[in-house]
């Protein structure tokens, strides 16, 4: 009989605790890199997300993401949601080359863990406007800006879960 594999996630050393990421900020500052912040849910990872994050990363010199805990995904979308465990899509946003570091956080608003990083720029979609990112305060009290990305057309989660049942529903008939 095979030997049993078990994968370890949270394996990657960028995936890394709030603490770890504050004190790799810290020694970034001191070596006057320019740092870049962006966070979501990142779940069912696509295009999309690998656009917006390739140019969160062409605004700085470390792009930082926060990734949204399970329970707090669930707050915010509902029962059904997370699709993918947090500590799989912390993994899977990691690996991404223009990402340097990821952390989990579990707070319905990423206004806490800004205040403490004090990013030079937080990326944002451009389907949003500014007066609806509502973290914005926080940055700017702390020095940096916001920077909205475009957003790729079509490209998101919900759309890829709503073809993945319209494609499986009318299988059925």
């Amino acid at each position: 009989m095979a030997p049993r594999i078990y994968y370890s996630y949270m394996a990657t050393t960028n995936v890394r605790s709030l603490k770890e990421i504050e004190e790799i900020v810290k020694r970034a500052k001191n070596n006057e890199k320019k740092i870049v912040t962006t966070n979501g849910c990142f779940d069912i990872l696509h295009i999309g997300h690998l656009k917006n994050l390739e140019e969160a990363k062409k605004l700085g010199d470390l792009l930082i993401v926060g990734i949204n805990s399970d329970r707090s995904v669930r707050a915010f979308k509902g029962s059904k949601r997370p699709i993918i465990p947090q500590d799989e899509r912390a993994e899977l946003v990691a690996a991404l080359s223009p990402v340097d570091y990821v952390f989990i956080f579990d707070e319905d608003t990423p206004k806490e863990w800004l205040a403490k990083i004090k990013p030079d720029i937080h990326v944002k979609g451009s389907d949003r406007n500014m007066d609806q990112i509502i973290e914005k305060d926080t940055v700017e009290k702390n020095g940096g800006r916001i920077a909205l990305i475009p957003c790729v057309k079509d490209k998101s989660t919900t759309n890829v879960i709503e073809k993945i049942i319209r494609l499986f529903l009318s299988e059925k008939s």
